[in-house]
């Protein structure tokens, strides 16, 4: 068996999120293929054969007897050079199974990316590209302009080219930058809008009137402010204090410090993050800065009109000091009570732990609002440090993983000074 590591697997096993990594990219890859295939071209017992055989890599072993024609050969060769080698052994041991077949050549490997686009969606192809990536360690080829130019672009993949960055010859460096700037403009037409008006709206309700006119009039922080006037024989609450939005003006109303760690398993969030930091400096009542660090800091706002040019000005790897990037962020913070700082770390901390919970306290006790993600993409629960997250629980600062759909609301209610949207499944201490 090539390419699944459970012997007993029945053919419910071909969906089965269990099985390993390189089965489950193989069975989803499958699946995409045989979407359109119609009993008349097969019968049910044949096309689980079929799925078997395109599973299991056609080794001696494999038990299935079924033989590939026509588009499944080129399938099965596809899948055979990322995922022919067992699972993950390297590429020269032949003891167990065939090895894989992408070779260490440009060419080689951008007609390997050609034919995935060919057989397989967009979505898998994403996969099987991160995992020739990991597997085959072919991160050096995407320093070559004809590579870059064969892969289907994504998140990952520009984390990949950031980390890589700075060995990258001038020749790729146009390319790179061109791939990056597709997945960037495709992510800010996502974001833009929605995180646009959920934060104006936010921004509005923050600025509280106490004589408002009747149209401007916020009814439930009236009701709310107004309970104890409750008259339970009328069914009734009688408002002796009326509480109204502000009226939108141009004046900046918040500062917002995007602090990011750019350690290496924080790429994802960084894209993001470097996302949203261009949007929020586009609205005109938000003051933004974007602070990256690892052991040191560095201060990206006046790039902000670019969110490519914040990327390439990143360096993804390397230490991580926090208390170093707080101790910065801090020193820019001259409107407490109307700031909100954004720490985006996984919180391994090398610097002074102590020292790092300590001005978290002390922002907190001089108003600003302090929110802590430990990560901003949608690659489920992260690996953090549980005990540096508990700690910041501790001074009211929950940390919790959030996608690039919640933060809008996130920044919203940190804006407004309510609980944050803290999502059920999110790992927060």
């Amino acid at each position: 068996m090539t390419r699944t590591t459970d012997p007993a697997a029945t053919d419910a096993a071909t969906t089965d999120a269990t099985t390993t990594d390189a089965t489950a990219t193989d069975v989803t890859a499958i699946d995409a293929t045989t979407a359109e295939r119609t009993t008349a071209e097969a019968t049910p017992g044949d096309e689980r054969l079929r799925r078997w055989r395109l599973v299991l890599g056609g080794e001696s072993a494999d038990g299935t007897g079924c033989s590939l024609a026509g588009t499944d050969v080129a399938i099965d060769g596809a899948l055979t050079a990322l995922y022919g080698n067992g699972g993950g052994r390297p590429a020269g041991d032949r003891s167990r199974g065939r090895s894989a077949g992408l070779g260490a050549s440009a060419p080689s490997v951008a007609r390997w990316l050609g034919d995935i686009r060919t057989y397989f969606p967009s979505s898998v192809v994403q996969v099987m590209q991160r995992d020739a990536i990991d597997r085959l360690g072919l991160s050096t080829l995407l320093l070559e302009p004809e590579m870059l130019e064969a892969v289907e672009a994504d998140v990952h993949l520009v984390g990949t080219l950031l980390s890589l960055n700075k060995a990258m010859p001038e020749t790729t460096k146009e390319t790179a930058r061109a791939v990056v700037r597709k997945v960037v403009d495709d992510l800010e037409k996502q974001l833009a809008t929605r995180t646009r008006s959920t934060l104006t709206g936010a921004l509005d309700r923050s600025a509280k009137i106490n004589r408002p006119r009747h149209r401007d009039i916020d009814w439930d922080r009236t009701i709310r402010a107004n309970l104890k006037n409750y008259l339970p024989e009328f069914n009734t609450v009688v408002p002796e204090r009326l509480i109204g939005y502000g009226r939108a003006s141009q004046s900046v109303k918040k500062d917002v410090v995007l602090c990011i760690d750019q350690s290496g398993s924080m790429a994802a969030s960084v894209v993001y993050a470097s996302v949203f930091g261009a949007v929020l400096a586009s609205m005109r009542s938000i003051a933004t800065r974007l602070v990256v660090f690892d052991t040191a800091v560095v201060d990206l706002t006046d790039q902000l009109d670019d969110p490519v040019d914040v990327l390439f000005g990143t360096q993804l790897g390397g230490g991580t000091d926090i208390n170093r990037a707080l101790a910065y962020c801090q020193s820019q913070i001259t409107r407490p009570a109307d700031t909100v700082v954004v720490l985006i770390s996984d919180l391994y901390e090398g610097g002074i732990r102590d020292e790092m919970l300590k001005r978290v306290a002390a922002m907190k006790a001089s108003g600003v609002q302090f929110v802590a993600l430990l990560a901003l993409s949608d690659e489920g629960t992260p690996a953090y440090d549980r005990e540096h997250a508990a700690a910041l629980s501790a001074l009211g600062a929950p940390a919790f993983a959030c996608t690039p759909d919640l933060f809008p609301d996130v920044m919203a209610a940190a804006i407004e000074k309510r609980p944050l949207p803290i999502p059920d499944m999110a790992a927060h201490q």
